[in-house]
């Protein structure tokens, strides 16, 4: 039986219904690059439940149902209040709900050791989530890159690599790279400023710009990538081994809770 991946949904209105959902190259690498099942979960839920139960108690029956989660990227971007920054004139794309459900799950998902991986806007919400701040407009700062994607290419330009990354020769991500260096895609206008404390850097741009890290405290896998490497994932190594490495972890997690479970259940 395969590992459940929860993976946190957009909440956008479209045709004037609001529209709970996750672009299909998330879906796919989940199931096929991490050989999981991709179950979705609704960014409101939390708003929902609000006069049923408590924040903690939706969280943690979120985090009972899944053996690891997924944090996908987004066109919207996290709030600025919630890195005690202000909004910028004009408004960015926001998604409040999202921010309301990602960010209690991570700090939840990584107390309890439920594997974690974050994609661009997931990357952003990581960080964030634990105490970082973020770039409202990356582009702008002086001495960085335009992270941005060139709009005038077709969607397979845009996802193309661009850049280079160092990848922290003890990390994670050079071990299944296997080299210290990488080319990776970019399309991200905001990163991060401040890294939140207790994480370790797997990835850098050229431009000094965080492109990977993770927490080596938290009791299970967890990893934040600001690239996609979702994206034709099994076209590239490094992306092929980051999404056989999370679904390595949401089985060891998935046997975890069962053998528990049958304990519980034999007790």
């Amino acid at each position: 039986m395969r590992p459940v991946i929860g993976v946190i949904s957009d909440v956008k209105a479209r045709d004037g219904h609001v529209v709970h959902g996750v672009t299909e190259k998330y879906i796919y690498a989940v199931a096929r690059g991490a050989q999981a099942m991709p179950v979705l979960i609704p960014g409101t839920i939390s708003a929902v439940d609000a006069d049923m139960a408590p924040e903690r108690v939706v969280i943690d029956e979120i985090l009972d149902l899944v053996d690891a989660l997924f944090l996908p990227g987004s066109p919207s971007n996290v709030g600025p209040q919630h890195y005690g920054d202000a909004p910028h004139d004009p408004p960015l794309p926001a998604d409040p709900h999202r921010d309301d459900i990602s960010l209690p799950l991570i700090r939840a998902a990584l107390e309890r050791g439920v594997p974690l991986f974050g994609v661009c806007r997931g990357f952003q919400e990581m960080n964030v989530a634990l105490g970082g701040t973020l770039f409202q407009k990356l582009y702008a700062q002086p001495g960085r890159f335009d992270h941005r994607e060139d709009s005038s290419l077709d969607i397979a330009g845009q996802y193309a690599p661009v850049h280079e990354v160092s990848l922290a020769p003890d990390g994670v991500l050079a071990s299944l790279a296997g080299a210290t260096n990488w080319r990776v895609n970019s399309l991200h206008g905001q990163g991060v400023a401040d890294l939140a404390p207790g994480v370790v850097v797997e990835a850098q741009a050229e431009d000094g710009t965080i492109e990977a890290f993770r927490v080596p405290d938290a009791p299970g896998f967890n990893l934040a990538i600001q690239w996609h490497p979702e994206w034709r994932f099994w076209q590239d190594r490094l992306s092929s081994g980051v999404f056989t490495a999370f679904g390595t972890a949401a089985r060891l997690s998935a046997e975890r809770r069962r053998g528990g479970a049958r304990l519980k259940a034999a007790g």
